[in-house]
């Protein structure tokens, strides 16, 4: 599960916890501050929890940081952790921070919930779709970002990508990141989600492996579309098998929510979250009878997010 459930003494109820922290990978501290919240917050969503009562917020100084660095960047990265947290209707009321080798930015967040609150991952059957509602491509798209400063890797790429379209999918990328899964959340109750997970370091199939593994039932999940940030399949292709982006195991960050749905009710439920953000949702696959397991098809089709460019939109 995304997150620890502990019933409690007190009637019907659980304490639902999680927590996560990683190192920064965007150049602007506020967003890393929001992403990181939302990182945490996901897997409380996972769950189908949507209001989380708690956070606490962990962050570690880095030693290496001059005073003035030290005095502008960490007084941005936990107010971007906080205003992230104040977006999902909660407070951070504590926490620890620590001089670090490394800067470091995560939480923990936690919920008092009622069973009717927590969608169970784990009651898949034959014949519900797999939906994901954030394109794939963030490790791609950060990493390419670094490399406009980085001759030699820019080059393995600039035959498929412009400067342009890299600093585009890294805003994308960022915007994506600093999303809160949720509506998404809250709409899996409204149609009837019957598992849930939340993509991040272990890519889409690694996370789909990890769902599928633990279904009461024998089912096995099939994927066959690969919702991408525009560009970024071309320049993982590019870099050969560096970022195994098309197999599915690109490591993603604050990703989507993949959602084990009834086929009757997916494209509702895309609906609804386009209508209610502004954001697609994709339909990626299918759960059929197996062995708890979960496969990319060999040739998927690979959907690029978005797909037309408007003037000056980033979706």
């Amino acid at each position: 599960m995304d997150a620890s459930v502990t019933p409690l003494r007190h009637g019907g109820l659980s304490l639902v916890q999680t927590t996560d922290f990683f190192y920064p990978l965007v150049d602007d501290p506020y967003m890393q501050g929001k992403i990181a919240a939302a990182n945490v917050l996901s897997d409380l969503y996972a769950m189908g929890v949507t209001e989380c009562d708690n956070m606490l917020m962990l962050v570690g100084i880095s030693t290496k940081m001059t005073e003035k660095e030290r005095d502008i960047v960490m007084p941005l990265i936990m107010r971007g952790f906080k205003d992230c947290a104040l977006e999902a209707g909660t407070n951070v009321t504590g926490g620890q921070t620590v001089m670090n080798p490394w800067c470091t930015i995560g939480g923990v967040a936690s919920s008092v919930c009622q069973t009717s609150e927590l969608i169970m991952p784990d009651n898949a059957v034959v014949g519900d779709v797999l939906v994901l509602t954030k394109p794939l491509g963030t490790q791609v798209a950060v990493n390419a970002h670094q490399w406009l400063d980085l001759q030699d890797r820019w080059n393995r790429i600039k035959l498929v990508v412009s400067e342009d379209d890299v600093r585009k999918a890294y805003l994308r990328s960022i915007d994506s990141m600093a999303r809160l899964n949720r509506t998404a959340a809250r709409l899996m109750h409204k149609y009837n989600a019957h598992a849930a997970t939340d993509v991040t370091g272990f890519g889409l199939l690694g996370h789909a492996q990890n769902l599928a593994a633990h279904q009461k039932n024998e089912v096995s999940f099939v994927i066959h579309n690969l919702p991408v940030i525009a560009k970024m399949a071309a320049v993982a292709k590019a870099c050969g098998n560096m970022f195994q982006l098309l197999q599915g195991l690109s490591a993603e960050t604050s990703g989507g929510m993949l959602i084990c749905l009834p086929r009757e009710q997916a494209a509702a439920y895309c609906k609804d979250i386009e209508k209610t953000e502004g954001y697609q949702a994709w339909i990626i696959g299918i759960v059929e009878k197996g062995n708890r397991t979960a496969r990319i098809i060999d040739k998927p089709r690979v959907i690029e997010v978005p797909a037309k460019e408007k003037e000056g939109e980033l979706w």
